[in-house]
């Protein structure tokens, strides 16, 4: 399906409310950076090291930047976020993998996927938030740094291809089950024809990632 035609798709009726979403956004920022402090910590080279911490600050501007979207609507962005931080706690670990390379595929691919989500989902946000929201995704720091990390292990480290294919492909479901959980629950259900194009799209994209890496999705 082309580009134009899941532009047609229409989220207005199926974004939830802005407090949750941003919450929701919010929260998942902060496992990103998260996830990307870890792999500095465990990173094997200085070199590497460096590369990550700039895309884990990003993640944590993000994570910023939808808390001073929250304070602007005045609530508390903790009390916002609460309720979502079981199942990303849970998404996070399940995705952070068996090893370093493992985890950073990880970053990668669920990243990749809900940044991409939850900026089209922005659309159906009332007035300026939309913009501001698609403008606080649009910053990816890590998407290079990663790829680049995960191509020179893979190119140097006979086999670690074949099981980081594997990885990449059990992360997807867990991945799209987060991004409906972005959706009103109430509509996701009746409306999920309409969803699924977009889906079609996330997928896409992530195997455009994995074969840049030479993995089959």
């Amino acid at each position: 399906m082309a580009p134009t035609d899941l532009a047609r798709v229409d989220f207005t009726e199926l974004v939830p409310e802005p407090v949750p979403f941003l919450g929701q956004a919010a929260y998942i920022q902060l496992e990103f950076f998260e996830s990307l402090a870890r792999s500095v910590a465990t990173a094997p080279t200085l070199t590497s090291k460096e590369g990550l911490s700039r895309a884990a600050g990003v993640a944590l501007r993000k994570h910023h930047a939808f808390i001073a979207e929250l304070r602007r609507l005045g609530v508390e962005p903790v009390d916002v976020m609460a309720p979502f931080a079981p199942a990303a706690d849970r998404f996070r670990q399940a995705s952070a993998g068996a090893d370093w390379y493992e985890l950073l595929l990880g970053i990668h691919v669920t990243s990749g996927m809900l940044d991409d989500y939850f900026a089209r989902l922005a659309g159906g946000l009332p007035g300026e938030i939309a913009a501001r929201v698609r403008g606080i995704l649009a910053e990816d720091a890590s998407s290079e740094v990663l790829h680049d990390e995960l191509f020179a292990a893979i190119e140097a480290q006979p086999g670690l291809a074949d099981r980081l294919a594997l990885w990449g492909r059990s992360l997807v479901g867990d991945t799209l089950l987060i991004a409906r959980s972005a959706l009103r629950a109430s509509d996701s259900a009746d409306r999920a024809g309409d969803v699924e194009p977009v889906f079609t799209e996330l997928i896409a994209a992530h195997t455009r990632r994995m074969d840049a890496l030479g993995l089959t999705a």
